[in-house]
C-alpha cells in the first residue's frame, strides 16, 4: 500500500514537471525577447506556487525587469499569429460569448456628416455618415507588456465575428460607400468597427408647410436575426453628445439645414421575439428662400395683376384677353409647383393657396364675360327684365354703396357716350315741339280744327317722350347693372385673396 501511494506521488509530481516544462517551451516559442531574457526565464525555479500561471508571470515579469520595449523584436503579425493559433478563440460563425445564455451587448454610435438630397417626390433621404459598432469578444484578451505595449491592431473584420447590422428604413443598396473591410481589435477584447456610410433611406414628410416645413427622419440600426436573447443593442452615447459630434462635423448642403439629432433605443416586437434597436432621429428644416422666390412672389404678382385688370374699359375685349392672359402664366406657375411637391393626402397650404387663386380668376374671366354680355344686350334688348331692375340696380346696388344716376341728362348723356357722342336722336325727338308752334301761328280760322291740331300735338308729344324715356332707361339700366356686377366680383376677389393671404402666413408662422 506504502509502494502504491508512492508511485501515484512520483507519477503526479512528473506529470506537474512535464505540465510546467511544456508551459516554459511554449513561452518561450512565443517570447521574441533576446538571448539574455530567456536564459533568466530558463534557469527561474519552479517550484510550489511557481507552478500556478500567476505566479509564473509574476517570474516572467521579474526576469524581464530593466528589458526595454526598444530591445524587444514585436510586430503585428507575431500578435496576430497568436491570436490565429489559439484554439480557444472560436472564428467568424460563432458568437464570442462564453456562456451563450449571455446576450453579447452591440453599442452604436453615429455622426450625420452632411444630408446629400431629401427627395419631396421619392419621400427618401439620402445621406453620408460617420459609422461606429462596438461589441466585446470574450475570447480574446493579451497583456500588452508581452507585446512590446501593443494594446490594440487592426485586422479584416472576415476573421471575427460580425453582428448582423440591419437599417430599417433602408431603401438603396450602398454601391458608392467607401469599403473599409478592416476592424479594430482591443487587448481587452474589444471589436471597433469604423466605416463611412452613404444611406437611402424612406422618410415620411409632412410638406403642408411648405416652403417653411420641418422635417423629422429616423434611421434605425438593429439585428435582423438575432433577437434580444442573443443580442443587445445600445446606444453608445447619449442624445446630447450625438449632436455635439455632428455639429462639428457636418457639411450643410443643399436646401437643408441641421436643427437637432437624438439617440434612443427600443425593442420592436414580431410574433413573441424581441429585436433590439437603436433608432437616430434627424430633424432638418428647410431653407425657404428660393421658394418665396420662384413660387410666392410670383403667384402673388399674378394676383396682383387680375386684381388691377378691373380698370380697363369694359365695353370692349381687351379686359378679357388680359386676364386669359395672367391665368396662362399663372397655370404655368402651378405645374412648376407641382413637380416639386410631393404626392400625399395632405397638400401643403401654399398648393392650397395657389388652387384659391387660380379658382378666383377663373371666376373673375366668367364675371367679365356676364358684363360684357349685359352690354350685348343693351344694344339687341333694349329691354331691362324687372329682376335684374330690382335685385341688382336697386338692392346690390345700394349694398355695394353704388350711386345710380336716374336724371334724364344723365341718361342721355350715357346714350350719347354709348352712341359715339350722337346728338342726331336727341335732335329728332325735339322736332314736334318746332312742327306744334306752327301749328298754333298758323291755324286759327276754326276753333273746333284748333283743338284737334293741338291735341294731336300734344299726343305726338307724349308718345315721343315715352319712347325718350323707355330707351333711355332701358340702355342706361344694362350698362348700371353691369357696372354693379362687375364691382360685385372685384370685392369678392379682394376679399378672397386678403382671406387667404393671413390663413397662409398664419399658418407659416405657427
Amino acid at each position: 500500500m506504502v509502494e502504491a501511494i508512492k508511485e501515484i506521488g512520483v507519477l503526479k509530481a512528473r506529470t506537474t514537471a512535464m505540465a510546467v516544462s511544456a508551459r516554459r517551451s511554449l513561452w518561450l516559442l512565443q517570447w521574441t525577447a533576446d538571448a539574455d531574457s530567456r536564459k533568466g526565464v530558463e534557469g527561474l525555479p519552479f517550484t510550489g506556487k511557481a507552478l500556478f500561471e500567476d505566479e509564473l508571470d509574476k517570474w516572467i515579469s521579474t526576469a524581464t525587469a530593466g528589458t526595454s520595449h526598444e530591445s524587444l523584436v514585436c510586430s503585428y503579425f507575431n500578435l496576430e499569429q497568436n491570436l490565429t493559433n489559439d484554439k480557444d478563440i472560436p472564428g467568424a460563425n460563432i458568437r464570442p460569448a462564453r456562456d451563450w445564455k449571455t446576450p453579447t451587448t452591440v453599442f452604436i454610435d453615429m455622426s450625420l456628416y452632411t444630408v446629400i438630397t431629401l427627395d419631396t417626390t421619392l419621400q427618401s433621404l439620402s445621406t453620408y455618415i460617420w459609422f461606429t459598432m462596438e461589441w466585446q469578444n470574450e475570447f480574446i484578451s493579451w497583456n500588452p507588456d508581452y507585446f512590446c505595449g501593443i494594446d490594440s491592431f487592426a485586422t479584416p473584420g472576415t476573421n471575427l465575428w460580425l453582428p448582423d447590422l440591419y437599417i430599417y428604413e433602408l431603401t438603396d443598396g450602398d454601391q458608392t460607400s467607401a469599403v473599409i473591410p478592416y476592424v479594430f481589435v482591443s487587448s481587452d477584447g474589444l471589436i471597433s468597427d469604423y466605416k463611412p456610410m452613404r444611406i437611402v433611406s424612406s422618410c415620411t414628410l409632412d410638406t403642408f408647410k411648405f416652403p417653411f416645413d420641418k422635417q423629422t427622419c429616423s434611421l434605425t440600426f438593429g439585428s435582423y436575426i438575432h433577437t434580444i436573447a442573443d443580442i443587445v443593442m445600445c446606444p453608445k452615447s447619449n442624445s446630447s453628445q450625438v449632436g455635439k459630434n455632428t455639429q462639428d462635423i457636418f457639411v450643410s448642403k443643399g436646401e437643408w439645414s441641421l436643427l437637432d439629432i437624438s439617440v434612443s433605443n427600443t425593442t420592436l416586437w414580431s410574433e413573441g421575439s424581441g429585436y433590439s434597436q437603436v433608432i437616430f432621429t434627424i430633424s432638418l428644416q428647410r431653407t425657404p428662400l428660393i421658394y418665396i422666390l420662384n413660387i410666392f412672389i410670383p403667384a402673388c404678382i399674378f394676383v396682383l395683376l387680375d386684381i388691377i385688370s378691373v380698370f380697363i374699359h369694359i365695353g370692349n375685349g381687351s379686359r378679357l384677353n388680359f386676364k386669359v392672359t395672367v391665368i396662362l402664366g399663372f397655370s404655368v406657375l402651378l405645374l412648376i409647383l407641382n413637380d416639386i411637391l410631393p404626392s400625399s393626402d395632405k397638400p401643403p397650404v401654399l398648393g392650397i393657396f395657389c388652387c384659391v387663386c387660380l379658382a378666383v380668376m377663373v371666376v373673375s374671366i366668367m364675371s367679365t364675360i356676364a358684363t360684357s354680355y349685359m352690354l350685348m344686350l343693351s344694344e339687341t334688348q333694349p329691354h331691362v327684365p324687372g329682376w335684374i331692375k330690382f335685385l341688382i340696380i336697386r338692392h346690390l346696388a345700394r349694398i355695394l354703396c353704388f350711386r345710380v344716376q336716374s336724371s334724364k341728362q344723365d341718361q342721355a348723356h350715357v346714350i350719347r357716350a354709348r352712341m359715339g357722342g350722337n346728338d342726331d336722336g336727341v335732335k329728332a325727338y325735339a322736332a314736334p315741339l318746332q312742327w306744334r308752334k306752327d301749328i298754333e301761328e298758323k291755324g286759327r280760322t276754326h276753333l273746333e280744327v284748333t283743338i284737334l291740331k293741338r291735341l294731336l300735338a300734344e299726343i305726338l308729344q307724349i308718345q315721343q317722350d315715352l319712347a325718350f324715356s323707355r330707351n333711355t332707361d332701358d340702355k342706361s339700366g344694362w350698362y348700371i347693372a353691369a357696372l354693379i356686377v362687375d364691382r360685385l366680383f372685384l370685392i369678392l376677389h379682394i376679399i378672397i385673396v386678403i382671406v387667404m393671404f393671413v390663413v397662409v402666413i398664419c399658418m407659416w408662422v405657427t
